[in-house]
């Protein structure tokens, strides 16, 4: 019987090492490689036939945006809209990490603090 602290290990797929600096790439690495192309794939699959009355794929990217949208305008105002882009885009990313994630043998990434504590110093340094 295998360990449940295993599906938390970071273990490296393709190890490269510059000078004393390991920067391999890594199971998480490539989870969040594959939470930005899943992403966008899904939003480029469905958005592209545009028409005014949305069909049914249309109806999902068109949803999602108008929840981030709704909640952003819910708890700052309409001032806060300027953010929407970088809220919007760690939302995805956050959101497919996790779904990603329920698959079986899949890696959850957002369970490590390295990442999620990387996405709040990116958020608190550069707005």
């Amino acid at each position: 019987m295998s360990n449940p602290m295993e599906q938390f290990v970071i273990k490296p797929i393709i190890p490269i090492k510059v000078g004393d600096y390991d920067i391999s790439f890594t199971n998480s690495s490539l989870f969040m490689v594959l939470a930005v192309v899943v992403s966008t794939l899904l939003f480029a699959w469905c958005l592209r036939k545009r028409t005014v009355v949305p069909s049914v794929s249309q109806s999902i990217p068109e949803s999602i945006y108008e929840f981030v949208s709704g909640l952003i305008k819910e708890n700052t105002g309409p001032e806060g809209l300027k953010y929407f882009p970088f809220i919007f885009t760690v939302f995805l990313f956050v959101a497919f990490g996790n779904l990603l994630g329920l698959l079986p043998y899949a890696f959850t990434f957002t369970s490590h603090l390295s990442a999620v504590g990387g996405l709040s110093l990116i958020a608190l340094l550069f707005n």
